[in-house]
């Protein structure tokens, strides 16, 4: 992890073949997926065993924190693609700017988001799903995870920044190690000294702001080119106001996942707490097999962005190709395994005979879903990538959005609860449809080399 001048970094992001750069730089970034998805995984397994009623609150904060990423990412990666193209053209000062701007605004709203969650936490949780049963472990659980707010939204910011810069090993580091301190603390917490599903919230807590602190190293440290200093936040509304608008499809697809999850815990609460707790650990397992493509995408918008700054489209697009392709032959082995190991996945988490036949069924519905995801996945971090806001915003609303939430409503009036185990396939399917032409059109736009 040693620093470079900014010679050298723009030799490496636009000389390196692209395969090899976006695999140097997917590889940190999928450790950490991976690391990250185990952690909730792990999580959901230690909270599981206090019942299905905890099973079902995970859900319900599940939707919590992906609101308060919702706005983390909207900053990180706002400020991450605007400082990556800066980069490329050669205007560090500038991007140093907008990393000092991200990461005040993220500040600034975390501290928002947990003071209003903590005086109205009752009718929030509510609003997140809970049932009156849940509500008591739902409570207790995201008291911790909103005094955390900050330093999840400033982590999400930081994270982003250094891997849009291309220093995606500092990243892994950051959020490695937080997710191993969870890990261990959610066993010492729960398991040893019997908090509960407090404990878990405790665990996170304390996870998030170690966290951060190591993300900052590298800044302090002066390793990377950009800065993380309060006198560089910009005082001209145009920097805030471009932050937000390349960011936005974050907020879109982070903020209608929260929705969503909002959406499936209020019409899965009909069929019981097991519902709610063996969608929430479908959910979880989704998330943990598709890390992979998250992880590979996430390197893939680094070299997206400073080559479209450095004007390199041709590299761009092969970028692109690659990414797709070698993630859908990823996604097709893990969608097998998804599929033929279903109910032991599910046993792992909540061996309870209902929890395990509602959740078995709607993981073998969803995963043959996992092989056409990374061309809308991929699609949306392109867009965003390189500043194409509007088409990055619409993609970003298709899959949890703009087809799953009406998708979910409508099957579950409609067939009950195979009606919700069968919705996100189908919107997920919807959103490739609408993603290919959008695709196509961008690519068109490209000036010609």
């Amino acid at each position: 992890m040693k620093s470079e001048t900014k010679e050298q970094q723009y030799v490496r992001m636009t000389e390196t073949p692209v395969e090899k750069l976006i695999i140097t730089l997917g590889i940190p970034t999928t450790i950490s997926m991976l690391v990250t998805n185990i952690y909730n995984l792990a999580d959901t397994y230690f909270i599981s065993t206090l019942g299905n009623s905890a099973s079902g609150a995970v859900g319900v904060v599940f939707a919590l924190m992906g609101l308060i990423q919702a706005f983390g990412f909207t900053f990180g990666m706002g400020s991450g693609s605007i400082l990556s193209r800066k980069l490329g053209k050669g205007d560090v000062e500038s991007a140093r700017i907008t990393a000092s701007t991200g990461f005040a605004m993220a500040l600034l709203c975390g501290m928002l988001i947990s003071t209003f969650g903590l005086l109205f936490i009752t009718p929030f949780m509510t609003l997140l799903g809970s049932t009156i049963t849940i509500l008591p472990y739902a409570t207790d659980y995201s008291t911790f995870i909103l005094i955390a707010a900050p330093a999840m939204t400033c982590s999400c910011v930081l994270n982003n920044v250094l891997r849009y810069e291309g220093k995606a090993l500092f990243s892994m580091v950051g959020l490695v190690s937080g997710a191993i301190l969870n890990l261990f603390g959610d066993f010492f917490l729960i398991e040893i000294l019997d908090m509960g599903i407090a404990g878990a919230g405790i665990s996170t807590m304390l996870s998030q702001y170690v966290s951060l602190f190591i993300l900052l190293l590298p800044f302090l440290r002066k390793q990377v080119q950009t800065r993380i200093r309060f006198s560089l936040v910009s005082r001209s509304l145009k920097s805030y106001t471009e932050i937000l608008s390349v960011g936005f499809p974050s907020l879109l697809r982070q903020g209608l996942n929260s929705i969503s999850g909002m959406t499936l815990n209020w019409c899965a609460a009909s069929f019981g707490d097991a519902a709610i707790a063996s969608m929430s650990i479908v959910s979880r397992v989704m998330n943990f097999l598709f890390c992979i493509t998250i992880g590979i995408g996430q390197g893939f918008q680094p070299v997206s962005a400073f080559n479209y700054g450095a004007e390199k489209f041709d590299r761009v697009k092969k970028a692109f190709r690659f990414t797709v392709i070698f993630c859908m032959g990823i996604m097709f082995l893990t969608g097998i395994f998804g599929f033929v190991f279903a109910e032991p996945i599910v046993k792992l988490f909540r061996d309870d005979p209902r929890v395990v036949e509602i959740g078995v069924k709607a993981l073998r519905m969803t995963v043959p879903a996992l092989l056409i995801l990374p061309i809308s996945t991929a699609a949306n971090m392109l867009c965003q990538s390189i500043g194409k806001a509007k088409q990055a915003s619409f993609l970003a609303s298709t899959r949890s959005g703009l087809f799953y939430i009406p998708v979910l409503v409508v099957a579950s009036r409609i067939a009950g609860l195979t009606g919700i185990q069968m919705s996100q396939i189908i919107a997920d399917v919807l959103a490739v449809c609408v993603t290919i032409p959008i695709l196509c059109e961008v690519f068109r736009e490209f000036p010609k080399q």
